[in-house]
């Protein structure tokens, strides 16, 4: 059984031009890292011409589809009926992109049949997670 999963979304980056630009994101999830979900933007989609990778919790992105959630560096947020908004802040600026929600729910719901919400801590294998923390401090 896989333990990755990759799903390419469109995105579309809010600005200050009338039109709001596609760009093209990848939703990554990894029952290895069970709590976490990243979006990648690819190189020419960012400012600084290098991938730009954000992880945040699943749990975020779930509760983001149906309120405000998020008072961090990531927050979520629905927006109308059938887009879902989700800002990244960080010291460089603020980048706002819209997704269409269904891909959310699709990717998530993926993302449930490989680890149940509520059971990711069956996937955390503390001692080897620990063994690694111990090697890189040495």
């Amino acid at each position: 059984m896989s333990t990755l999963i990759e799903q390419p979304v469109e995105a579309r980056l809010v600005a200050a031009a009338p039109r709001m630009p596609s760009i093209p994101a990848m939703l990554h999830y990894d029952r290895r890292d069970p709590f976490a979900v990243r979006m990648t933007f690819p190189a020419p989609a960012t400012l600084e011409g290098v991938e730009v990778c954000w992880t945040f919790s699943r749990e975020l992105l779930a509760g983001g589809l149906e309120g405000p959630e998020g008072h961090g560096d990531v927050r979520v947020r629905p927006y109308g009926y059938d887009r879902t908004v989700l800002e990244f802040h960080a010291p460089e600026g603020t980048a706002v992109v819209h997704v269409h929600s269904k891909e959310i729910r699709h990717f998530l719901q993926r993302t449930t049949e490989l680890v149940p919400a509520g059971l990711e801590h069956l996937q955390v294998d503390l001692d080897h997670d620990l063994a690694e923390l111990m090697r890189d401090a040495c």
